[in-house]
């Protein structure tokens, strides 16, 4: 919805709180997701439920929120309220200021003093924490703190130990070594949003004395669109690659009129420097794992000389696919999709030119299209917009690009295969398939959010539920990492379920769709069938709900040899597999190490 999308007007989103509801209600054709939210308020929250709802459901996921009473966030927890373990959230978001640090630093306290005043503060938090995840094991997000709103000590405040912004700071590094040694805890940074917002106005002190409000109302917006990109991303809900133009764009300037000599960047020109800096912007987001790929109306030599200028930071190399032809954008912008394998929904289009914004938006669902306007405020409207909110990082995040490019190259071999099964067995494939290890629960968790076409159940699960589910008995769970020639693909595959006697019901079964029709599938089977054996399991019950996305999986279970037992008016279809008959394993071109 574009009156939720980053720079919006925070002030027309709270007069029109509740017709934003309704239009994004009354949506066609939107699949959400269910999530319980408990927010625990060390100050009021109504307004920020209200406006984090229209984010989420903005992103696709329908929350059902918890509000503890004002101020009660710490007792709730502790002295287990019914109507919160009742509750059971999937996750705990508790909003908690600088308002809510009780006791500060005494003048000319001793180091000592304020380190134990530090401990005692921490611990009134951790202790709480740990009980959330013994308790509902699920995730946590925790604010930080923002600067205090005043100092005592002037600029000597952030320096002496007794000074409160001093505090402040060692009370936060208190949280983010916590977190750094916390799996599914997340701070929400505050401190940052408070900075960017202005501290003066988001502490104006007339909205906590007249309505107990943490910050300033006008400021919720901005803070709950930060809130729930972090929620958003737990979720599976971020996007996954740039498509970029290149003319005042990535440079100043057309290449093809002013040749790549005349093109602006670099640093002879303040205007140059500050295309060098967005590219630099850009070509850091493939460290995290966000796929780069360019879309320009261009000749494609004059595109890639603009590229290979000594002084363009982003080289041809850098990106997976380079469109730069006279095509409509929309139509290279669906193509760039279709090549990489993933829904246009995943696409983020940076493109200076409003009349291509515009087009690329209304042809194609679902893609993300800043409105970027100055090249000086590039970077500012992308880093804000959060369509990249790292919470889980893993190696095949740093490792993404390569891996799409590996896997043109594979297409590129497959064709010169007049065999299919010839061109398998020369991707000498081995996979690792064994059940859920601590060292890839990040991912096997990214994969159950970000797995659309081929996943039986579309079931999304946070870290920890993936966790949960390893440590049940009552669970068997497997994952598939994939190797051949080209690279590492990481891990592609999970299953897992859950037995009820001597039956086994597959809760989810899904594959990343880089591995599509190359056995990777029947080799999870077999080892799936086997582990099932070793467990007295009779029989396997798949199940397949279909969405507008997993139709290419509709007959899934009947190719594996499972028998349909029953669909219902939806679509829903049920599917049984004796595991006592006589097995033969399906997977002829993977080496398996178990």
């Amino acid at each position: 919805m574009k009156e939720l999308q980053y720079p919006f007007d925070s002030e027309y989103i709270l007069k029109k709180k509740k017709s934003i509801k309704r239009q994004l209600l009354s949506r066609e054709g939107v699949s959400y997701i269910e999530k319980k939210i408990a927010v625990l308020g060390g100050s009021t929250t109504h307004d920020i439920i209200t406006i984090m709802e229209l984010f989420l459901l903005n992103y696709g996921i329908k929350p059902e929120f918890y509000e503890s009473e004002y101020g009660q966030y710490w007792q709730d927890v502790m002295f287990d309220n019914p109507e919160l373990v009742e509750f059971n959230p999937d996750l705990v978001y508790i909003h908690t200021t600088s308002r809510n640090i009780k006791e500060y630093p005494e003048m000319m306290a001793t180091n000592e003093q304020v380190d134990e005043l530090i401990n005692s503060t921490f611990a009134h938090y951790k202790v709480m924490w740990d009980k959330i995840m013994d308790t509902y094991k699920c995730p946590i997000i925790q604010n930080n703190f923002e600067m205090p709103s005043y100092r005592i000590l002037g600029n000597k405040d952030a320096v002496a130990s007794f000074g409160r912004v001093s505090f402040v700071t060692k009370l936060n590094m208190a949280f983010y070594d916590y977190a750094n040694s916390h799996e599914n805890f997340y701070i929400n940074d505050i401190n940052y949003m408070a900075a960017c917002y202005g501290l003066q106005s988001w502490a104006d002190p007339f909205y906590w004395h007249m309505y107990k409000y943490g910050m300033a109302v006008p400021a919720i917006p901005e803070f709950a669109y930060n809130l729930v990109n972090i929620i958003k991303s737990i979720y599976g809900k971020n996007k996954k690659a740039f498509v970029l133009d290149l003319d005042n764009t990535l440079w100043g300037g057309i290449v093809g009129d002013d040749g790549p000599e005349n093109i602006e960047i670099g640093q002879e020109t303040s205007v140059g420097q500050i295309y060098s800096e967005f590219q630099e912007y850009i070509k850091a987001h493939k460290d995290i794992g966000v796929m780069l790929n360019v879309n320009s109306k261009n000749d494609y030599d004059n595109a890639i000389a603009g590229l290979s200028r000594p002084d363009s930071v982003l080289k041809p190399d850098d990106f997976i696919i380079v469109k730069a032809n006279w095509n409509p954008k929309d139509m290279n912008t669906a193509e760039i999709a279709k090549e990489l394998n993933i829904g246009a929904d995943s696409l983020v289009f940076v493109d200076d030119n409003p009349a291509e914004r515009h087009i690329v938006e209304s042809q194609i669902e679902g893609v993300a299209v800043p409105e970027v306007t100055t090249p000086e405020s590039y970077i500012r409207i992308l880093d804000r917009s959060g369509f990249f909110e790292v919470t889980n990082f893993s190696e095949d995040d740093v490792k993404r690009n390569e891996m799409y490019k590996a896997n043109m190259e594979r297409k590129q071999q497959e064709t010169s295969f007049a065999d299919y099964g010839e061109y398998l067995k020369s991707l000498d494939m081995v996979a690792e398939i064994k059940p859920f290890s601590p060292v890839y629960m990040s991912r096997i968790a990214q994969l159950t959010n970000k797995s659309n076409q081929f996943n039986l159940t579309t079931k999304r699960c946070s870290q920890s539920d993936i966790e949960n589910f390893a440590a049940d008995n009552n669970y068997i769970t497997l994952y598939g990492k994939l190797e051949d020639k080209f690279g590492d693909n990481g891990v592609v595959s999970v299953v897992f379920g859950h037995k009820e006697a001597d039956v086994f019901h597959i809760d989810l079964w899904l594959m990343s769709c880089r591995v599509l029709k190359r056995d990777m599938e029947f080799a999870m089977m077999d080892e799936l069938v086997a582990k099932c054996k070793e467990c007295g399991i009779k029989r396997i019950v798949g199940y397949y709900y279909p969405t507008a996305k997993n139709k290419m999986v509709k007959d899934f279970y009947n190719l594996q040899g499972f028998a349909k037992t029953s669909e219902d008016n939806d679509g829903n279809t049920v599917w049984d597999y004796d595991v006592s008959e006589c097995y033969e394993n399906k997977n002829n071109y993977i080496k398996v190490v178990r």
